[in-house]
């Protein structure tokens, strides 16, 4: 059955992983493994990177109450908190080096997002107000430094004045805003809410859900828009499956926290239309593909779409009871089993394998974005999902 299968490669496999990637020596995890398990020491630590860890033990913590978990937390949490935020000027650096000294002091807030996401879920596992406060702390950066009379801006320099998104842009294309990063902005602001119940941040996890309703979804496509300019006029033609599947869920899961029946109806009613859609044109071979861009389908298969894949499947069948999505679930697992989890000894999942089965050698085991956030959380949400099959 599938709980016990994704139990097992969270404890036996993924967990020991990046237990081995801990740096005693100068804090936090390392941050590279070349695709041939080199592991680079004084390799750039990724802040992105480290949230998502400080997240992925905080969260096995309260899934597993395994209290080892929680020291490992602890250690990401200290190497957050004494090097990546900037105290200063407000927000979190973008990279530090492997001593913990800002190299990119760039301002994101996608990547302040995933702070309040670790911190928030931190503060959940340990009791620890201090991770709380500074959670609410990087919460107001973002609020009082990021919004136009639109939204969220989303890249700046350290004095918060508007640079290039280049972090967040894709396909040769240049976006001010995306969906990307509103969606991790839901994300994160369900975490502190479901932390603390704060009613402001209730009220920006609203406003942040109402832009993915009325802007960025397409109800014609049942799809969403990716990239915009600063008014929130398109940028480009791209379709992007495993962030659709990922945000259903995210959104079911941020009305759910929220307890507000209205949303949960109406969210439940457009985030099932996204599942059905995604099913139908991106589950090809038992896996997802990547993305649509223009008339052009990329087959390459990533190992955070797979991940989400299975997550987002589950949660449809929730709110369908079809049958068919639970299907759709277990075929991606058993392709995950087969083709992205890398059997060679001290190594992960791959980051990404052809549609003909060859993983690609140019991409890493870990890096800035290659982490156990969406591997570990999909083991952790079937876990706790509690739809076994």
């Amino acid at each position: 059955m599938i709980i016990s299968e994704v139990k097992k490669e969270l404890t036996d496999h993924i967990i020991p992983f990046w237990n081995g990637l801990r740096d005693d020596e100068n804090g936090g995890f390392y941050g590279y493994m070349g695709y041939d398990l080199t592991l680079d020491k004084k390799a750039d630590k990724g802040v992105i990177l480290h949230s998502r860890i400080l997240w992925f033990y905080s969260n096995a913590y309260l899934t597993l109450k395994d209290e080892t978990l929680l020291d490992y937390a602890k250690h990401a949490y200290k190497f957050i908190k004494d090097n990546c935020v900037d105290y200063e000027k407000g927000g979190v650096y973008w990279m530090m080096n492997y001593k913990g000294e800002p190299v990119d002091d760039m301002k994101h807030t996608y990547n302040i997002a995933f702070a309040i996401y670790a911190l928030s879920c931190y503060y959940r596992a340990s009791g620890d107000k201090d991770a709380l406060a500074l959670a609410y702390k990087l919460f107001n950066d973002i609020e009082e430094n990021t919004l136009d009379e639109y939204g969220y801006r989303e890249a700046f320099d350290r004095e918060w004045n508007l640079v290039s998104n280049d972090a967040l842009s894709e396909n040769g294309l240049q976006a001010d805003k995306t969906m990307n990063a509103i969606l991790h902005l839901i994300e994160a602001y369900t975490e502190l809410y479901l932390a603390d119940k704060n009613e402001k941040v209730a009220e920006r996890l609203k406003f942040q859900l109402g832009q993915m309703r009325d802007i960025v979804y397409t109800p014609e496509t049942n799809a969403l828009k990716v990239f915009f300019d600063t008014k929130f006029n398109l940028v480009g033609d791209i379709h992007s499956y495993g962030h659709d599947i990922e945000a259903t869920w995210l959104m079911d899961r941020a009305c759910d926290v929220l307890g507000d029946e209205k949303l949960k109806k109406e969210f439940a009613a457009m985030d099932l239309k996204i599942s059905n859609n995604i099913y139908n044109i991106a589950l090809e071979d038992g896996a997802l593909n990547n993305e649509r861009e223009n008339d052009k389908i990329d087959r390459k298969r990533v190992w955070w779409v797979q991940a989400e894949s299975v997550v987002g499947f589950i949660n449809a069948y929730r709110h369908s009871g079809d049958k068919k999505f639970l299907e759709a679930a277990r075929s991606v697992w058993e392709y995950i089993k087969s083709d992205i989890i890398d059997k060679r000894e001290g190594s992960e999942w791959y980051s990404e394998v052809s549609f003909e089965h060859k993983p690609h050698d140019f991409k890493e085991i870990v890096g800035p974005w290659k982490c156990p956030y969406h591997n570990g959380r999909m083991c952790m949400e079937v876990i706790s999902g509690g739809v076994d099959f």
